[in-house]
């Protein structure tokens, strides 16, 4: 395993880490005890970072994982999220950032976690409604309390980070990016280097059409891809064909298609962590073949070229999500 520090943070994590949200919800039916041997798997394997949120599956992503973190705490970094709020049937009910929900979103992660300490606390979007230093303020108090290691934002744009930085220094920046999904590239990670944050890729897959396995658009009925603009009609069929460049490279290379995304990513910056997930340890195994896989100038060129920065046909997210995004 390789490891990474999270921007000028103290905090040293491995080069890839396991975004668990899949494990409870938006990809299918869940498999609890597949998803514990996945995640047991991955710490074996040398993976220490582990991504849940107090909205995934309703706290029941948090729940799994603390029977993991019952004989495992001390080998793991554990991050979470709070911010989106939902009621018990899933319905979104919208972005609380205040002071006060701060602290009883961070105490009721910890008891479902089962733990004392958060290392590393997200803000998962940002409350428009409140001033962020605010929100902030009150994340840094968890750290005087003992109750949080690291603070973190979600999908920010740069000048709420650099307003956040202010109050305390923010260790990484969680946003989805990928090939086809290049957002934070510009005045977002350029904001983050200068002021020494680390960036936490999430769906660094492309919510799995990057693998190459996606060929269709019949997904279930609980399955998050159904609802996504880039997923739905011609939008889908014209990034199939920017797929299927990519797996001709990744033929080239005698690698996957997945590895070769997650190269990418990887080959973006020593400051990028992406936290592919899955709840399989085939397709682990497979992900973290992505550290063998060396991406020369020539390969990275012809990769822009056949996926450039705005590329992809159709929104990320379905139309009422996009405004939560980079604000």
């Amino acid at each position: 395993m390789h490891y990474r520090r999270l921007g000028r943070s103290s905090l040293v994590v491995s080069a890839l880490g396991l975004g668990c949200m899949g494990m409870s919800q938006s990809y299918g039916t869940p498999d609890d005890q597949e998803s514990l041997a996945t995640i047991h798997h991955a710490i074996d394997r040398g993976i220490t970072m582990l991504d849940t949120a107090d909205m995934y599956g309703g706290g029941t992503n948090e729940e799994l994982l603390s029977q993991v973190l019952a004989k495992r705490r001390n080998e793991v970094v554990l991050a979470t999220k709070f911010g989106n709020m939902r009621n018990p049937d899933g319905r979104f009910l919208g972005v609380n950032g205040r002071p006060e929900y701060v602290q009883q979103a961070c105490e009721a992660s910890l008891k479902r976690l089962k733990i004392s300490t958060i290392d590393l606390f997200y803000l998962h979007r940002v409350d428009t409604g409140v001033p962020i230093e605010d929100t902030i303020g009150a994340m840094a108090r968890l750290i005087e309390q003992g109750k949080v290691r690291y603070l973190g934002l979600s999908e920010a744009g740069a000048k709420t980070i650099r307003r956040a930085h202010t109050i305390y220094a923010i260790t990484a920046l969680q946003s989805e990016y990928s090939l086809w999904t290049r957002d934070p590239e510009g005045e977002v990670l350029s904001t983050c280097r200068e002021l020494g944050i680390g960036l936490v890729p999430y769906s660094p897959l492309g919510r799995g059409i990057l693998t190459g396995q996606v060929k269709t658009a019949d997904f279930g009925p609980k399955d998050f891809r159904r609802m996504s603009p880039r997923f739905q009609g011609e939008n889908f069929q014209k990034n199939l064909g920017l797929v299927r460049r990519v797996e001709e490279l990744a033929a080239e290379k005698h690698s996957t298609p997945a590895q070769l995304a997650l190269s990418w990513v990887l080959a973006q910056g020593q400051d990028v962590v992406p936290i592919p997930g899955t709840k399989r340890r085939a397709y682990l195994d497979q992900n973290l073949g992505a550290l063998d896989v060396t991406l020369t100038p020539s390969d990275l060129r012809r990769l822009d070229e056949a996926f450039p920065r705005g590329a992809a046909v159709g929104a990320r997210y379905p139309e009422e999500y996009m405004n939560r995004l980079g604000v």
